[in-house]
């Protein structure tokens, strides 16, 4: 076994430095593979990757794609299942927000059919889906909706966007 210092790249893996502005006899031309005059052939030149002249730039001349609507309301969903692991007989948004069934109080709630509800509960919220109301109902609870709008004065239906 040899030593560290015996130690050679494997042939043909490395080539050399191209040295270039050293003259037409380098292989490299009289220009030094840079072309004629110019902005592009003096030194110290930098381009921005996305310059394009005066072509008209890439952004622009792509179509436009996809909407948004300036009035979708982002909601916070909870499934009814989830409510009936609560141990309250009225359903608010603080309810909500203690047992981390919500991140937000700011942003509205939706409260989705999805899950089994098997007590009578007043849930209070933003919106419900029709099978979440059918399911509220059945077992003699109620749904009972609630402004947009929170004691504070903001809007719960504003959400970051």
């Amino acid at each position: 076994m040899g030593s560290l210092s015996t130690l050679k790249p494997s042939p043909g893996s490395t080539r050399n430095k191209k040295r270039v502005g050293r003259g037409p006899g380098s292989g490299h031309g009289k220009q030094a593979g840079v072309g004629g005059k110019g902005q592009k052939g003096s030194s110290g030149y930098k381009s921005k990757s996305w310059n394009e002249g005066g072509q008209m730039p890439l952004q622009r001349r792509l179509p436009k794609r996809g909407f948004r609507n300036l009035f979708h309301v982002d909601y916070q969903e909870v499934n009814v299942g989830a409510l009936g692991r609560i141990e309250v007989q009225e359903v608010t948004i603080d309810t909500l927000r203690h047992h981390r069934l919500i991140g937000s109080r700011n942003k509205p709630v939706k409260i989705l059919g999805a899950g089994e509800l098997l007590k009578p509960l007043t849930i209070k919220a933003h919106a419900f889906s029709a099978s979440a109301r059918e399911k509220i109902e059945k077992v003699g609870g109620k749904a009972e909706l609630i402004s947009p709008f929170a004691a504070d004065g903001k809007s719960g239906a504003d959400s970051k966007r």
